[in-house]
């Protein structure tokens, strides 16, 4: 039910239980059994092996798709990130979020 109501995720390093979260959520947006939202790696340091894993190891042994791995984003951008989630949000109902975001 977190997944579900979710307009987006950004994810901090972390360790195995913040990993079980980001592929949680990743296989849901994936599989599309929740609604395409961003899934936002912060800090690009501690995510890049991670990423270079999927990339070189998950990708050629047919275990995920090139494309799947476009549905993260690796950053450090603050601004970025706050970006990104405004985007998705007026993609979708403009609700709350985009409401207290131009407040600002």
């Amino acid at each position: 039910m977190f997944v579900k109501y979710a307009q987006a995720f950004v994810i901090l390093p972390g360790g195995f239980g913040t990993l079980d979260e980001l592929f949680e959520a990743l296989t849901l947006v994936q599989t599309r059994k929740v609604t395409k939202f961003p899934v936002i790696l912060f800090g690009t340091a501690y995510w890049a092996g991670l990423i270079s894993w999927i990339r070189d190891t998950l990708v050629p042994a047919g275990k995920v798709n090139a494309e799947d791995v476009e549905l993260l984003t690796l950053t450090d951008d603050v601004d970025e990130t706050v970006k990104l989630i405004v985007d998705a949000d007026a993609n979708t109902d403009g609700g709350p979020l985009r409401a207290e975001y131009d407040a600002e």
